[in-house]
């Protein structure tokens, strides 16, 4: 089966299951990292599982939820099977499904489903980016006063951005978003919505799809201090952004963000 065709009608598959799944009240566990999961993210991780066993045999598998590596491949599907799993285990219609075709480290296809507000992002490497079919690009702003965006900050992030979006805050006057969901920021920003998304943590899974999208709507994705990375393993943060923010952006880290005190 062709790639594009497998990710498009996985993605789909996982967004029936989310719908079907959503709703008040819903049961979750707490993982050691003090994040949700729900009978929902289990479901679609197995589900990929079992897929990518069937259709590409000699293919990696790199989830959030549960991987299945090891195997002689330059080929690793990179998902998260729910991204926002906080406000959709709450019941609130903030999610999406995502993964990535990484192919020696470099992704080369990626899909990011909403299927609760029924968007669906898509993008191959050379192709353009897309959402519902119609192609997307980011912002052209180039100043950081006054833009909406994301900084994600959290205690067992790999970095401290707690410096970093105070200040981006109170003096820049940049508003920012907490989606929960550094997914769904980042292909907002692919779609012009947003400037910029910061990601301080060391999780593949919430970047490879992110990477070739925002790439192929015309922005710039890297680690956090502007360097290039590989998305099949453990990653040194992320930024994300229209590329004219993104030297403004990675000068501000480089002075505010530093390693957590607790790795």
């Amino acid at each position: 089966m062709e790639y594009r065709s497998f990710a498009e009608n996985f993605a789909k598959q996982a967004g029936e299951i989310i719908q079907k799944n959503f709703r008040l009240g819903m049961d979750k566990e707490w993982k050691e990292d003090n994040t949700p999961v729900t009978a929902t993210d289990i479901e679609i991780n197995d589900l990929l599982l079992d897929s990518v066993a069937k259709e590409f045999p000699g293919h990696n598998v790199l989830a959030e939820e549960k991987s299945r590596l090891g195997k002689d491949s330059e080929f690793v599907w990179v998902c998260d099977p729910v991204d926002g799993t906080i406000p959709f285990s709450a019941g609130i219609p903030i999610c999406t499904f995502s993964l990535a075709l990484v192919k020696n480290g470099e992704s080369i296809l990626g899909v990011v489903a909403d299927p609760l507000g029924d968007r669906f992002f898509i993008a191959e490497k050379g192709q353009g980016a897309f959402l519902n079919g119609a192609k997307i690009r980011v912002s052209t702003v180039s100043d950081l006063r006054g833009q909406t965006a994301n900084c994600d900050t959290f205690e067992t992030a790999y970095y401290d951005s707690y410096k970093l979006s105070g200040y981006l805050r109170m003096v820049k006057g940049v508003k920012l978003l907490t989606l929960c969901s550094f997914v769904y920021s980042a292909v907002l920003a692919a779609a012009g919505e947003l400037a910029f998304s910061i990601f301080p943590h060391t999780t593949a899974h919430d970047a490879a799809a992110v990477k070739i999208i925002v790439e192929e709507a015309g922005g710039k994705v890297t680690d956090l201090f502007g360097n290039e990375q590989r998305y099949d393993k453990p990653i040194n943060g992320v930024l994300v952004s229209n590329g004219f923010l993104h030297g403004k952006l990675t000068d501000l880290i480089k002075k505010m963000v530093f390693k957590n005190k607790n790795f």
